[in-house]
């Protein structure tokens, strides 16, 4: 896309397009932001540890973008912003389609709509999360003409593409191995948990006497298990 477009949409897993608009000015740069959480929890009176992973948070991208109605700056087809609005609100043409795409309230779904950003070979899929106007010139009778708005995005993903994505030995999931040749249960304990110390439990669960010696072939349940 030669034009950043935002596409909105109710089902993250249809996606049947609710209306679309091309920004008129491309911004000059975008944010993308990726956080990784981390347990900051450490006994009282202890050194540094190794931190902990907790989990990743969505990708979310920032941009700033200008609407300009005083004819300095060609205008985008009136098509892509709302054929039936009359030319006469200034910028507010494009902000009300703007908003009306990211902020309007879906009474159906009960939430603001999906939307997917396209821009060059950009993709997000997300949600719009802070919107901020400042408008920046007027006209005699107070008609605004010029207006840059920062917008923020969360990124979304349906759940069956997330699950995919994402680590299957997560230790919050249960789990069911096959024992091999060499394999011992602290060995498959601090494989899954990444501790050792947890195979009692996954004894008792597996109602083993002989935890000692696993038989190969042998199928063992690895349960979520308190920390």
């Amino acid at each position: 896309m030669t034009k950043l477009k935002i596409i909105a949409y109710d089902d993250p897993k249809t996606r049947k397009e609710l209306g679309s608009m091309l920004v008129p000015v491309n911004p000059e740069t975008f944010n993308k932001k990726i956080t990784i959480k981390y347990t900051e929890k450490q006994a009282s009176g202890t050194s540094t540890k190794l931190p902990k992973f907790s989990k990743i948070e969505p990708d979310k991208v920032d941009f700033e973008l200008l609407f300009d109605r005083t004819g300095v700056i060609p205008q985008v087809d009136k098509n892509e912003i709302n054929s039936e609005m009359p030319g006469e609100l200034g910028v507010d043409e494009y902000i009300n389609k703007l908003k009306s795409l990211t902020v309007t309230y879906d009474g159906r779904k009960h939430r603001p709509k999906f939307v997917r950003l396209f821009w060059g070979s950009m993709q997000f899929d997300g949600c719009l999360q802070t919107m901020d106007v400042s408008y920046k010139l007027f006209d005699p009778i107070g008609l605004p003409l010029r207006a840059v708005v920062k917008v923020s995005f969360i990124g979304s993903m349906d759940d069956i593409k997330r699950i995919s994505l994402e680590d299957p030995k997560s230790p919050d999931l249960t789990h069911v191995r096959v024992v091999k040749e060499g394999d011992t249960l602290p060995l498959l304990c601090y494989d899954i948990y990444g501790d050792s110390k947890y195979y009692i439990e996954v004894a008792k669960v597996n109602r083993l006497d002989q935890f000692r010696f696993l038989t190969k072939g042998q199928r063992l349940r690895f349960p979520p298990l308190e920390k």
